[in-house]
């Protein structure tokens, strides 16, 4: 699992993908256990990313689904979920706070 997040991120970083975070929630009831969050560069980039990543992770990944806009990409590969967004959508919908408060609960086992 480790090797695909490096991956990943080496897909996004070397194609100039800003404020890389990943999130460890696999322990935390989510419906997967990595989640990746990269900030494009514009509204193009972000669409220009999406396709770094299929035309680098396939085949060895499967993408299970892809949501699409100008402003925000959503990958689900099943047990990871990237999203890339535009710097303005990041900070709207603010995702790492919620993840942030997500990994750091206590388990309730």
């Amino acid at each position: 699992m480790q090797n695909r997040i490096e991956k990943i991120v080496e897909v996004l970083d070397k194609n100039k993908a800003e404020n890389i975070e990943v999130f460890d929630v696999k322990e935390k009831n989510y419906f997967v256990d990595y989640v990746i969050i990269a900030s494009s560069l514009g509204t193009k980039h972000t669409l220009a990313l999406l396709d770094h990543l299929k035309k680098d992770l396939k085949p060895a990944e499967r993408f299970c689904y892809v949501d699409e806009s100008d402003n925000w990409v959503v990958v689900d590969l099943g047990d990871i979920l990237i999203h890339i967004m535009t710097p303005e959508y990041r900070v709207k919908y603010d995702m790492e706070s919620f993840l942030n408060e997500l990994v750091s609960q206590k388990s309730a086992n």
